[in-house]
């Protein structure tokens, strides 16, 4: 099937959840990213500082269960990264080394969202 040429972007990955402010400065102090409130109460956005954007749109009722998407951040210290998020209120779910030099820890944010911390110990 020929579609064509695309001319479509990923412009940003989105979460759905039932505080979208709260959550979009959670993410703007985890990865030092610019948040703007694009509409009060209903959709935030996260700026990252390397061009990745994250959006925050409220919903009334979250689809529950394991996430089907979740983000991988690369850490240059990520037993330092891991500590940080967690103190800041991020919880552990897993971890795992797959070898000596690399391994990642799965963090759940503040609404349950999971997402991974990639990189050298």
């Amino acid at each position: 099937m020929d579609i064509g040429t695309l001319t479509l972007d990923i412009s940003m990955v989105t979460f759905d959840c039932t505080d979208p402010e709260r959550l979009a400065i959670w993410w703007a102090d985890a990865i030092a990213g610019e948040m703007t409130i694009a509409v009060p109460g209903e959709f935030v956005t996260v700026a990252a500082p390397h061009g990745l954007r994250l959006g925050f749109q409220k919903v009334p009722d979250p689809t529950p269960g394991k996430n089907r998407l979740h983000l991988d951040l690369h850490s240059q210290d990520r037993v330092r990264d891991v500590a940080r998020l967690i103190a800041a209120g991020a919880t552990e779910v897993s971890r795992r080394e797959a070898s000596a030099n690399f391994g990642w820890v799965v963090l759940a944010d503040p609404d349950n969202n999971v997402f991974c911390v990639a990189g050298a110990p």
